[in-house]
């Protein structure tokens, strides 16, 4: 049995990458294949002063930590095909997100806080359905709030029978706020549970236990204490016999440093990305550089690189570029994206991240899609800039078609290139279920088909203008003043009120369960977490823990 047990060292506020051995609030034991996540928080480990991390609630660094062992478990040890996961603490799973967190946060931090942990159990779900992990939420006791949402990601609900152990969403009756990591989505509409029941679970702030839980949907079985380890086993052997063996080697995870930063410039070069920031400005500059050589032409020597396959690397790059961007610059309203290099690389590559018949290019595939959704998640407004020396193509296009608006230089004297592949096509799909180009073409579907049947092909400007693939495609006159003014116009609008139109814009056509989970969050916790009701002095997050009492304002809007 492989045990990894966390360490004393405290994380970054900021910092959204860790390791096993920095852990502070989870530990893991692999067997076979049954990987165990033991929640044990420790109370002292806020990201910073000020709460207690009591009853295992959770707080950014909490978060942090499982979405970095659920991704360490998928690329280092993709022999594992069950992961239970449990609580350390007697009588207790999870409380949910940390109280005096949240009501001591300020509403940026807690948007983006329910954002990322949305995406974390979205996570847990990814890897249900592509990367043939099953998830058994073994609560050995009171799960909570958040807690019980981190249960409803799992595959299936094992609540221990002990006569006082629960399932909650005490946040309306406690706190005036609504589950905010999709919880009443997932009862609603994953669990398909009755409206009735819902609305009743969902205001009683002790929840349900035993055979009512069960009766009503909210849990799958219970075990007595008695029996507790013995029925977790069998629930953890049932899932691993729904999945097919493979055999399947994994690959290390190493940190993402940066070659070097410019502190005077506010820069950050990483070996494929290249990150700036202009704060009196308002903006940022992504650059994604394709090496010079494509490297593999098959998923076995990709697989033999690991983490240093270009593509792969590049995307870890601009997941955690993404992250900074959201929590630590929040005064940055647009970032412009340009990918530069040989679009013919990123072709190249593409043959060897469409391979289906290995687990690795299949992992690393799924990975781009979760990168690409959270930038489309990001409230940041994105330019994508196709000029002279720029390689959208293929995958990399996929940034473009990512974007709020293209601007491709149309200009017969410059060359100006960009590639179509077979992943355009559909193994990188949205939120919303559709590929970027169905959903670019939503009223004119066979613009898509016009699009892929130029697959394989480097297209130049004025095809891919003709194509739809472009916003905007000034000359060469126009072209330095036109970019410059829609930057500039585009930074001088109201921050919320861009934040509310990216998202309504962004996905449209089908709703799945993840577009509802995050239309629902962008409405309903930006307003909610804004009310006095909630977090004015007499709101309920401020009274939370004292001996006040809540003073609501009863008008209905």
């Amino acid at each position: 049995m492989a045990t990894i047990a966390p360490t004393s060292e405290k994380a970054s506020p900021v910092e959204f990458q860790t390791h096993p051995d920095q852990y502070r609030h989870w530990r893991f034991t692999i067997e076979a294949e049954v990987a165990t996540l033991v929640m044990a928080v420790q109370p002292d480990g806020g990201q910073r002063p000020g709460y207690e991390l009591k009853l295992n609630s959770y707080d950014l660094g909490v978060d942090i930590e499982l979405a970095d062992v659920i991704q360490r478990l998928r690329f280092e040890h993709p022999e594992v095909r069950v992961v239970v996961i449990t609580g350390g603490l007697d009588r207790v799973f999870c409380a949910g997100a940390n109280i005096e967190m949240l009501g001591s946060s300020t509403h940026s931090f807690k948007v983006n806080f329910c954002r990322y942990t949305n995406e974390t159990r979205l996570y847990i779900e990814d890897a249900s359905e592509h990367s043939d992990i099953r998830f058994l939420a073994a609560l050995n006791g009171t799960a909570s709030g958040g807690g019980y949402e981190l249960a409803l990601a799992c595959d299936r609900i094992l609540l221990v029978d002990d006569r006082s152990s629960a399932v909650s969403f005490p946040e309306l009756p406690l706190l005036a706020v609504l589950p905010g990591t999709g919880g009443l989505t997932r009862i609603a509409e994953k669990r398909k549970i009755r409206r009735d029941r819902n609305d009743a679970f969902s205001t009683i702030a002790e929840g349900l236990k035993g055979r009512r839980a069960v009766e009503w949907g909210f849990v799958d079985a219970l075990a007595p204490l008695s029996k507790w380890d013995q029925v977790v086993t069998q629930h953890a052997a049932e899932l691993a016999a729904e999945v097919a063996v493979e055999e399947r080697t994994g690959i290390e995870l190493p940190t993402i440093s940066p070659q070097s930063r410019d502190e005077e410039s506010d820069a950050t070069h990483y070996r494929h990305l290249h990150t700036s920031y202009n704060a009196t400005a308002h903006t940022g500059a992504f650059e994604l550089r394709l090496p010079g050589d494509p490297g593999p032409t098959d998923a076995g020597a990709a697989h033999a690189l690991g983490a240093s396959w270009w593509i792969f690397e590049a995307f870890r790059e601009l997941d955690l570029a993404l992250l900074d961007l959201r929590l630590n610059r929040p005064e940055v309203a647009l970032v412009t994206l340009r990918v530069t290099g040989d679009p013919a690389v990123a072709m190249t590559t593409d043959s060897v991240l469409g391979d289906d018949g290995h687990w690795f290019t299949r992992e690393v595939r799924h990975f781009v899609k979760r990168v690409l959704k959270r930038l489309e998640n990001t409230a940041r407004s994105f330019y994508a800039v196709i000029d002279e020396g720029t390689a959208f193509a293929g995958t990399t296009l996929e940034l473009a078609l990512a974007s709020d608006r293209i601007y491709l230089l149309d200009d017969p004297d410059v060359t100006v290139q960009l590639g179509i592949s077979p992943l355009n096509g559909g193994p990188l799909p949205m939120a919303n279920g559709l590929t970027r180009l169905e959903t670019r073409f939503l009223a004119t579907p066979d613009a898509v088909g016009a699009v892929l049947e130029h697959s394989g092909q480097i297209l130049n400007a004025e095809t891919a203008v003709e194509l739809g693939l472009s916003t905007f495609a000034p000359d060469g006159i126009d072209w330095d003043d036109e970019l410059r003014l829609a930057i500039e116009e585009r930074v001088v609008f109201s921050p919320d009120a861009l934040t509310g139109m990216e998202h309504n814009l962004r996905v449209p056509g089908p709703e799945t369960l993840e577009t509802r989970i995050f239309g629902r969050l962008s409405s309903w916790q930006n307003w909610i977490f804004q009310r006095p009701n909630a977090v004015g002095e007499n709101g309920a997050l401020k009274c939370y823990g004292t001996p006040k009492r809540p003073v609501f304002d009863r008008n209905r809007t």
